[in-house]
């Protein structure tokens, strides 16, 4: 008798114990399948990988990073063009050879280890599908610097200059024609102005877009692995943040021919991207005084080197990181053996931070400093003074 309620107690204790586990790995279960909410939990900055894709390629890539806690946001444009090792092939080819329209994992690993980052969610919208989403939230204002006249199957299409308002059919046409005079970096510069555009309609239109009958038809123009909980609560918390306030970073490289075609090889091996991904991630997370914080941070670059475009290249170097250089020229003298950095702003950690990416530490501060500063209506933030130490990359004298 003893035996036998002995081994019913043993039972209900391994039943309960089943039920006790089983209810925690319901739990976690849940808290899986919910990766956004488990991601505004916690203290962390959202990645979202963004594809534009034409005739199964990608024709605009941007990962977007976004730190709800202060509602700001970071945006990396990578080229398809960017050349580098891929491990799947073993051969240096283009970043989008792996592309794959039907399993996008493989082109966002690489995005990843390129990046140094994980990605937390992707969203990938087909042309044709970007077309329909823009006239399903009335159109994207953008500003067109200059007007532009072009032929597309024999029809003409005019993008007038000024602020202008795009309809699907014309965004799809602003953003994938070419000219023959037209640089490289003012066609992606083009379709980042169009991007940012598109992420604040999106914003603006984020209540419309919930409704049950409009949603029915949005919902399939994206194609993403989040369910669709999950991505309305993405785009809920992403049209929190400004984007007027958000600069568009992209990829600083070489460009060289290899095997016929162009490849744009990133600086330092790659490791500055990383680099300057690390640092835009610090500063999303950094609570400033005032409005410190909220605005991009201007550099004036001066030579105190005899060596001839080291200022010129060192601000290309500082745009990487997010910083508007207003000008760049010559020191009072050419002989400068130290780099230093003259701090116009007062704000002491932003200025050890600047310094931090050239491992620079001779920081002075001096508001009223009597530097011939090139653009006379607006002082800089800092003043970049290079010396001899200045290898094109750190300074090493302080």
């Amino acid at each position: 008798m003893r035996k036998i309620k002995a081994d019913a107690s043993a039972f209900l204790l391994v039943l309960i114990l089943l039920l006790l586990g089983g209810g925690i790995a319901f739990i976690i279960l849940a808290l899986r399948s919910d990766p956004i909410e488990e991601a505004l939990s916690g203290d962390r900055v959202i990645s979202t990988l963004f594809i534009i894709e034409e005739n199964r390629k990608p024709l605009s890539s941007y990962v977007l990073f976004y730190y709800p806690e202060t509602k700001r946001a970071a945006i990396f444009d990578i080229p398809g063009e960017v050349g580098l090792i891929i491990q799947r092939i073993n051969r240096v080819d283009r970043i989008d050879t792996v592309y794959d329209p039907q399993r996008v994992g493989a082109f966002e690993r690489e995005m990843e280890n390129f990046l140094g980052i994980e990605i937390n969610f992707s969203i990938v919208i087909e042309l044709e599908n970007l077309g329909k989403v823009v006239d399903l939230i009335e159109g994207v204002e953008l500003f067109v610097p200059a007007p532009v006249e072009i032929y597309e199957k024999g029809n003409r299409i005019l993008f007038p200059s000024g602020v202008t308002r795009l309809d699907g059919a014309k965004a799809r046409s602003y953003i994938t024609y070419e000219l023959p005079e037209e640089d490289r970096e003012l066609a992606h510069f083009r379709r980042q102005r169009f991007f940012l555009g598109l992420i604040k309609r999106l914003g603006e239109k984020a209540g419309y877009l919930k409704q049950a009958s409009v949603a029915q038809i949005y919902q399939p123009l994206l194609k993403t692995p989040m369910d669709i909980r999950t991505r309305v609560r993405l785009f809920d918390e992403l049209a929190k943040l400004d984007t007027d306030r958000v600069n568009i970073q992209s990829v600083q490289g070489i460009a060289r021919e290899v095997s016929g075609q162009r490849l744009l090889f990133p600086l330092y091996d790659g490791n500055l991207i990383k680099e300057i991904v690390r640092q835009s991630l610090a500063s999303l997370t950094r609570q400033m005084r005032g409005d410190i914080s909220e605005r991009v941070l201007t550099v004036e670059v001066l030579n105190g080197t005899a060596t001839a475009g080291l200022a010129g290249r060192t601000a290309d170097l500082l745009r990487g990181f997010g910083y508007d250089v207003i000008s760049i020229g010559n020191a009072d003298r050419n002989d400068y053996e130290i780099t230093e950095i003259v701090d116009h702003s007062g704000y002491e950690d932003m200025a050890k931070t600047f310094g931090e990416i050239i491992r620079c530490r001779n920081i002075r501060s001096n508001p009223n400093i009597d530097i011939p500063i090139q653009n006379l209506e607006y002082r800089s933030d800092f003043t970049l003074i290079i010396g001899k130490d200045f290898n094109g990359r750190y300074a090493s004298g302080g």
